[in-house]
């Protein structure tokens, strides 16, 4: 059964999920029906939304090679793996999903942080106002069945990425934490660069 999170929520993923070892973090949105603004008005860009992982050790970023995205798909110790870039976010269902191995995900890591931004936000004059139904939902990866939800309902207007959620060691358990915090980061790198 799926519970269905508010912003700030914090909920065990494997109290109520005996023997979990992988999940699928999915994450989804949808573009807002801009209109053209008159006849001869440039078509507007569609907007490209990333997600990332950003592997934290005692919550603090250390290292480039942890951030598993649509450049680096899979991280080194082939715990976290990106499943590819959606480049419009069209469609029912996730866009990007994130896989974690949080059975073999190593023991120096104890954050991952899921986050998403808009490819070449600034540039494009696109901001996160222009996005409805963002959600993000972990998976259980044995039986396919959804353990929760998180709808990012907030107004994030201005905004060109978003911290989504975490995913987090608590003594010898995981949980998930809905954080759903806009930012002004042009990009993953900058997003990143939060947690140093």
């Amino acid at each position: 059964m799926s519970i269905s999170l508010q912003k700030g929520q914090k909920v065990s993923l494997s109290k109520d999920n005996a023997g979990l070892s992988k999940v699928i973090i999915g994450l989804g949105w949808d573009e807002v029906q801009q209109s053209r603004g008159g006849l001869f008005a440039p078509k507007p860009q569609p907007i490209d939304c990333d997600a990332s992982a950003i592997l934290l050790k005692n919550g603090k970023f250390t290292d480039k090679a942890d951030v598993v995205y649509f450049g680096n798909l899979r991280h080194k110790s082939g715990t976290v793996q990106h499943m590819g870039d959606n480049l419009t976010g069209a469609g029912d269902g996730d866009d990007e999903q994130i896989i974690v191995d949080l059975a073999s995900v190593p023991g120096e890591y104890d954050r991952i942080v899921i986050v998403v931004n808009i490819y070449q936000a600034v540039k494009r004059k696109q901001h996160f106002g222009l996005i409805q139904n963002a959600f993000i939902r972990l998976v259980d990866a044995r039986t396919n069945s959804e353990m929760c939800k998180y709808n990012l309902t907030d107004n994030y207007s201005g905004m060109t990425a978003m911290i989504f959620g975490e995913v987090y060691r608590h003594g010898n358990e995981w949980k998930f934490n809905a954080i759903g915090q806009g930012t002004n980061d042009p990009g993953i790198g900058e997003l990143a660069s939060r947690y140093l």
